[in-house]
């Protein structure tokens, strides 16, 4: 029986009967020195040494199974737990993604395991948050069933294009970091986007980003671009994040009338006058830009606040403007 999707389960109300937490006691396996009552409906048996799921079948209310940290080399024996909504696999020893039959499941987290390939998640056609961060994942395919996701985090594999993802028009959160990425493409169809990361990866050029309208946070850092480009249709864009690059201008940033956050550190700013690119972002509010040249100017914060006045913070430093605003000298004076 397929539940009320609508319907949100907080954890956190269970009554204690209904939940079972073994976290961290060693066991020699479920159905063994572990026993599950058939009325859980949340299950936590993160550090517990299985090595198995199995002996599960009589539990029919469950709701979540977290195995974390287990040495589980297989997801196995749980076609019978068809109310399950959260599966919680992260840290294990997985290499096949096979055996979930499991219609009412929302979020499925396999990351730190040891997959290749996406795949078999047909029968699964009701998540929406799906994490398969640091596995051996070259390709992204197979997702296309899977037209309620919101949630899709990819990082750390070894993914060298962005591609497939046209069905997913539900996405909102986009994780591709620490990959192999050398192009910005394939994201035309995700009109829902609004976090996209593509940090550490291989970057040169910012692309491909105009059909993105309802972005708000874009995290580039960690790249080689040379040249901030190609964001003039992301008005809604309030965190922009291209720290760790190769960027030697400030430019082509007036349309986002949005920005609340700029996070520029560790490039190649060598002029405050950089900042009149900024001047017109009136929200714009937090300002990262250490490991500038610009940084190791004596009187740094203040030329900053000079330009732009209504920055609140710098390099996570809070600017008390009550105190600072009086001493200021606009640079141009100086």
């Amino acid at each position: 029986m397929e539940l009320d999707k609508e319907v949100e389960i907080n954890f956190n109300d269970l009554p204690d009967e209904e939940v079972l937490d073994l976290s961290g006691e060693k066991s020699e396996g479920i159905g063994k020195d572990i026993q599950v009552p058939s009325q859980i409906k949340l299950l936590d048996l993160t550090d517990t040494r299985l090595r198995r799921i199995e002996n599960l079948d009589h539990c029919t209310q469950l709701l979540r199974i977290c195995f974390r940290k287990n040495l589980l080399a297989r997801i196995e024996n749980l076609d019978k737990l068809t109310t399950l909504r959260e599966l919680d696999l992260y840290d294990n020893q997985i290499s096949k993604l096979e055996n979930l039959p499991l219609p009412n499941l929302k979020l499925l987290d396999l990351s730190f395991n040891e997959l290749r390939v996406i795949e078999n998640l047909e029968h699964a056609q009701s998540i929406k948050e799906l994490y398969f961060v640091n596995n051996k994942i070259s390709e992204i395919g197979n997702l296309s069933t899977l037209t309620k996701l919101t949630l899709l985090e990819l990082g750390a594999n070894r993914i060298r294009d962005i591609k497939n993802l046209e069905k997913l028009v539900l996405l909102e959160n986009l994780w591709l970091g620490k990959n192999k990425i050398t192009q910005i493409k394939g994201l035309d169809t995700l009109f829902n986007l609004r976090k996209l990361s593509i940090q550490s990866n291989r970057l040169i050029k910012i692309t491909n980003l105009e059909h993105l309208s309802n972005l708000e946070e874009l995290y580039l850092s960690n790249n080689g671009i040379t040249m901030i480009e190609g964001l003039a249709k992301l008005t809604k864009l309030k965190i922009l994040d291209v720290s760790s690059n190769q960027i030697v201008r400030l430019e082509n940033l007036e349309s986002l009338e949005s920005l609340e956050e700029f996070w520029c550190t560790n490039n190649h700013l060598a002029s405050f006058e950089e900042l009149k690119a900024l001047e017109k972002l009136t929200r714009l509010v937090t300002l990262f830009l250490s490991e500038n040249p610009i940084a190791k100017d004596a009187q740094y914060r203040n030329k900053v606040i000079a330009y732009l006045p209504q920055i609140t913070q710098i390099d996570l430093i809070d600017i008390p403007h009550t105190s600072i605003r009086a001493a200021l000298v606009a640079p141009s004076q100086k």
